[in-house]
């Protein structure tokens, strides 16, 4: 019997951590396991002495299609726990068929957001490399790092904005301010490298070919720089965005991605994948856009 492959890989060379989601027959999409060893891989690296630095990527040409909605089980969010606890240990009743319990949502998305917020907070440089597609949940996560770098054919967007969630991490809004921020969340729409980089998501745009040597090229120069030195400036930017709201929009983010999952045309839109298949479901989604999914093939 084939052992199944890590979700997520580890290495550390050059002075540098290399962090790869690894489920490519599934675009790299986010399951419990991939979240944990996200956050696991961070936890290691900012223990090691020998790290200045660390990249994120994904494996074969895309970061992550966002989470795995083929998978929910995987999450186990829809079962009930076990004795009927609730999220904070006390027993409660038996939830009734069909029963949404926004506390138990709220905890359970809300460790999502925790686990991707140790890369906002590890005291060492992160680099976000961005190939192929960031979308919905991706960006939750690798809005978190500290200095994007984005392939020149890549996109990356929200689009559960148009049904089925909130960014939870809630980086949009810090990253590109205000009228940006409406632009893309109120919209979904897929951004293009060219324009993430016009608009000032990402701090550099590469060859496909070769985003990860540059991108590993910047990380080991983190090196020259003392750890210390490294770990205070970043908590100097970073808390003045604490210092604007970023921990509450996230609790709100949280809280409201999983009332959008559970108004009534989100679930007549899960149920309609059954009917329908999901990529069509998708598609049928974003037509009106003409991106993602239905965007127009490449000559």
């Amino acid at each position: 019997m084939t052992q199944a492959a890590e979700p997520v890989l580890y290495e550390e060379r050059d002075d540098i951590a290399i962090i790869t989601l690894n489920r490519p027959e599934k675009k790299n999409t986010l399951t419990d396991a991939v979240i944990q060893g996200v956050a696991d891989g961070i936890d290691r690296a900012t223990k090691s002495p020998d790290v200045a630095a660390i990249v994120i990527r994904g494996a074969d040409g895309t970061l992550t299609a966002g989470y795995d909605l083929t998978a929910a089980s995987d999450f186990a969010e829809s079962d009930p726990p076990p004795r009927w606890s609730t999220p904070y240990g006390a027993k409660g009743p038996k939830p009734r068929e069909g029963a949404w319990d926004p506390v138990r949502d709220y905890q359970f998305m809300g460790n999502n957001v925790r686990r991707f917020m140790k890369i906002w907070e590890c005291p060492k440089p992160v680099i976000g490399e961005i190939t192929g597609w960031a979308i919905g949940g991706a960006t939750d996560m690798i809005l978190c790092a500290d200095l994007l770098y984005m392939a020149s054919d890549a996109h990356i967007g929200y689009a559960p904005s148009r049904i089925y969630g909130t960014p939870t991490t809630m980086m949009w809004v810090y990253r590109l301010g205000l009228e940006h921020a409406k632009q893309y969340l109120l919209t979904g729409r897929a951004i293009d490298a060219a324009e993430a980089h016009r608009i000032g998501l990402v701090s550099q745009i590469c060859d496909p070919d070769e985003i990860s040597a540059e991108v590993e090229a910047e990380a080991r120069r983190f090196a020259s720089i003392p750890a210390n030195q490294l770990a205070l400036n970043k908590m100097l930017i970073n808390q003045a965005f604490e210092n604007m709201g970023l921990r509450t929009s996230q609790m709100l983010g949280t809280f409201f991605d999983g009332v959008t999952r559970h108004t009534e045309e989100a679930l007549q839109w899960t149920e309609s994948f059954d009917e329908k298949g999901f990529r069509q479901v998708v598609r049928e989604r974003d037509d009106p856009w003409g991106d993602y999914g239905s965007a127009p093939k490449a000559d």
